[in-house]
């Protein structure tokens, strides 16, 4: 082996023939490889997602013939991240699709926001939890990001905020639309607080109406307005001439607020140093996973052994009405991603007792709280005031009262009245004792009639046959109750329905002429 002396060359030295077969090789390995650099990443048909200026979610990267670069074009082409954003802003903002609206009430919406800064401080630090989870749902089934900011108009992103109209929960779902979408109300829970369904609700309700109008400021007004409400708006526009769009419809004060508020949100998130406003940082991460549960348990108790403070625990799972979540309904629970094994943990290791210090109690048949006090072993005060039955209220058979549990009681609530759990009250009504004069060939039967009541309990009253005929003038025993004589007297003093409120209607009591009383019905 030869070795090289110090002052000898460390590279050899190349004839002009050999220097130029040399370069013509590397300028074609330059030209493979410049044109391997043109390939999309992954497989072919997988999506790239760009992020430098003037990109767009989801944009593909060109494909098409290998085309020879030189070597100083190379630094010359942008390099294309396949990061995804750290902030959960910036990946909403990457999914704007709606068309913006441009008017004065967008405008006057803006200026309201930013005027608040610590109302939107709080909504946004608010929507921390819920944010990322909504964003996922809404790329999953490729809707516009925009939809993410709607709990900021509906409910300050708020799950326990209830409208005047009885809408509850983030997305503000009336008691009947969210039945129609599979959101349970009962006694023990209310899924239109829930995170999870009322956001799966929301989402499949929205996509439904833009399915039924194609234009999404249209399917917005129908969310907030009703969806026959702008049908019938559009169809009379129809008829007179008109357009049809947002901005041209005849709509209530509040649905012609409704995208100009959401567009204002939209246009400060999307950048907010324009409007003299500053997002807190929410990462692009999930903030809550899913924990099973297999036993009834309290709210505190879970609380606690997820080592998480207790408002923190109701605002990840705030469709629970009582102070237990019972499994059989609930079957998961949301905790903060860093507390779920530790809630584990700390659930299979519990031994101070049973889980659920409450269960559940049907009513048998129809009772009145003294009665259900002592079928449960309660004190009366204590079992109106943890149930809320008002005095003078009878329980309905098949209702279902909350109640302490005790040693004895091991089986959990079933699934049937874990989703169906429903208190229903009624009047508790009082008689009265008083005499009535027979009419001319009057009998048990028609007195009995008259006034609303059983043959046998008249016969009872005055002693006699079923089928007994009283003498006229005869003074005849009856028990009539208080509340509906009174009742139908105060009926019978209105002259006009005017001084009626609007949620008061009038139901007769029984197959009566003369007995009526006056009932509170829910507005819905």
């Amino acid at each position: 082996m030869m070795l090289h002396s110090r002052s000898a060359p460390l590279y050899p030295s190349f004839s002009f023939p050999n220097f130029r077969l040399f370069s013509l090789v590397l300028l074609l390995l330059m030209t493979v490889l410049a044109g391997c650099a043109t390939r999309p990443t992954g497989m072919p048909g997988d999506p790239v997602l760009a992020t430098g200026p003037g990109s767009t979610p989801g944009q593909r990267v060109q494909t098409g013939p290998l085309r020879a670069i030189t070597p100083g074009q190379v630094n010359s082409f942008p390099i294309v991240s396949t990061e995804p954003p750290k902030e959960l802003w910036d990946r909403i903002r990457r999914g704007f699709a709606m068309p913006d609206l441009q008017n004065e009430l967008v405008t006057d919406r803006e200026q309201w926001y930013t005027s608040r800064p610590d109302y939107i401080l709080r909504m946004t630090e608010r929507s921390s939890k819920y944010l990322f989870h909504i964003v996922e749902e809404l790329e999953r089934r490729q809707m516009p990001t925009e939809l993410a900011l709607l709990p900021f108009i509906e409910s300050a992103f708020n799950p326990q905020a209830v409208s005047s109209a009885k809408a509850a929960g983030m997305w503000q779902f009336m008691p009947a639309t969210g039945k129609y979408f599979d959101l349970k109300q009962n006694d023990f829970r209310d899924d239109r607080r829930d995170v999870l369904a009322s956001t799966r609700a929301a989402l499949d309700y929205l996509q439904k109406l833009y399915g039924m109008f194609g234009d999404w400021h249209l399917a917005l007004a129908a969310y907030n307005w009703g969806e026959g409400s702008v049908s019938r708006a559009i169809a009379k526009n129809q008829k007179a001439g008109l357009g049809t769009s947002y901005n041209e419809l005849n709509m209530p004060a509040e649905t012609r607020l409704y995208v100009p508020k959401l567009q204002a949100v939209k246009n400060i998130v999307a950048n907010p140093q324009a409007f003299n406003s500053e997002l807190p940082l929410i990462e692009n991460h999930p903030y809550f996973q899913q924990v099973q549960i297999t036993r009834d348990i309290d709210v505190a108790l879970a609380a606690r052994l997820a080592d998480v403070p207790i408002d923190v625990f109701k605002a990840l799972n705030p469709s629970a009405r009582r102070p237990v979540i019972l499994a059989a309904g609930t079957p998961q629970i949301l905790l903060p991603w860093d507390n779920a094994l530790v809630f584990q943990r700390n659930f299979d290791a519990y031994t101070q007792g049973q889980y659920a210090s409450w269960t559940a109690w049907t009513a048998p048949s129809t009772m009145n709280a003294a009665e259900a006090a002592r079928h449960t072993g309660m004190n009366e005060a204590d079992l109106r005031s943890m149930n809320n039955i008002p005095p003078r209220m009878l329980i309905k058979a098949g209702s279902t009262l909350l109640i302490p549990r005790t040693a004895q009681m091991d089986d959990d609530v079933s699934s049937h009245v874990a989703d169906n759990a429903q208190l229903s009250l009624s009047p508790e009504i009082t008689t009265r004792r008083t005499t009535v004069k027979a009419r001319k060939g009057e009998s048990v039967a028609s007195i009995a009639g008259r006034y609303g009541l059983t043959v046998a309990s008249v016969a009872n009253w005055n002693s006699v046959r079923a089928g007994a005929a009283f003498k006229q003038g005869h003074q005849v025993v009856l028990y009539l109750p208080i509340t509906a004589r009174n009742v139908a007297n105060m009926v019978g003093s209105f002259k006009k329905p005017a001084p009626l409120s609007d949620n008061i209607k009038i139901i007769p009591v029984r197959r009566s002429a003369s007995k009526t009383i006056v009932k509170k019905s829910k507005r819905r």
